[in-house]
């Protein structure tokens, strides 16, 4: 996952997903042997040569500017963030960092008494490779009442959300629409993978996944980014059943994120966080949140593991 194949990759990929008839290329009718623009037909659009554009999807050089990946960038039809993950990759490109072992993360008190004052809100706390380093009682009934709810505070056993989205059953279950929930997923690793080249871990994370998981591993082809803000999605609870929520992630520089899930004031899904709040609450240490406990997955599934972790059963997407 270097700067310069990423690069490249990212600018052929997005370049087939372009059509002609989407960028007012004429065509005249005639047969076309590759899928979307040509090199020529990119470079003419983005005011570059053909030859200057073809060395960089090659990687063979390093010495785009700012205006011309903005120009390119305006010829793909980027949005703000795959434009910025298109610099992020040109600036990896440039630079060749070494891959180094990432430093701990951890969780400020700060960040704690957020998560305490917040206990009528879903909220849990994620490092930059999508780990659970926290959450309050009830972000963990409803994203992960099946799992041990002191499990991010052991380093080697923290859940890791990428891996619940793509190889637990249960995480795949509780979304109504979990290929979308899927997309964001990969859209967002693609985002940090873009702004942090050099970390082995992620790396190692995104291999894992995409060889136990030929969903991840196909949508991960695809180049897609996207930064995980706001996000509506429909739950389906195995204690309260629906809930419609409004996921927003909350950071700050390139520290942990705070995510929290909102309801609708009023709402029959307000109704049902209120009712899994009262469930919980009554629940005592080591005992079960929800049904699905039971059928928990491997440790393996759901933390980084010591060796590349076996393919879990599959089950189809909704």
């Amino acid at each position: 996952m270097n700067g310069k194949s990423q690069l490249g990759e990212f600018l052929r990929t997005r370049r087939s997903q372009l059509s002609p008839e989407d960028a007012a290329v004429p065509t005249y009718n005639e047969r076309r042997r590759v899928s979307g623009l040509r090199r020529e037909e990119l470079a003419l659009l983005a005011g570059v040569s053909a030859s200057y554009y073809t060395r960089l999807e090659q990687g063979q050089s390093q010495s785009a500017s700012p205006q011309v990946l903005d120009a390119i960038a305006g010829a793909l039809r980027l949005d703000d963030s795959e434009r910025r993950h298109l610099h992020d990759l040109a600036r990896a490109d440039r630079h060749r960092p070494r891959a180094r072992r990432p430093a701990p993360e951890r969780v400020s008190e700060a960040a704690r008494q957020l998560l305490d004052v917040l206990s009528d809100v879903p909220a849990v706390v994620l490092g930059l490779r999508s780990d659970v380093l926290a959450w309050n009682r009830l972000g963990h009934a409803l994203f992960a009442g099946h799992l041990d709810p002191g499990a991010p505070e052991i380093a080697g056993q923290r859940p890791n959300m990428a891996r619940l989205v793509f190889l637990d059953g249960h995480t795949r279950e509780l979304y109504a629409d979990w290929p979308s929930k899927a997309r964001a997923v990969v859209g967002n690793l693609r985002l940090v993978a873009g702004r942090h080249p050099q970390d082995a871990a992620l790396h190692a994370l995104v291999g894992e996944l995409s060889s136990t998981s030929a969903e991840f591993a196909t949508m991960w082809a695809d180049h897609r980014v996207r930064a995980c803000t706001v996000a509506a999605y429909a739950m389906r609870h195995p204690l309260v059943g629906a809930v419609n929520v409004i996921q927003q992630t909350l950071s700050h520089g390139a520290g942990p994120s705070l995510v929290v899930a909102t309801t609708e004031a009023g709402s029959p899904s307000r109704a049902a966080l209120a009712l899994l709040g009262q469930a919980t609450a009554q629940v005592g240490p080591g005992q079960e949140t929800a049904p699905a406990a039971r059928t928990a997955p491997p440790a393996s599934v759901l933390t980084n593991p010591a060796g590349p972790a076996r393919p879990g059963p599959r089950t189809a997407a909704d």
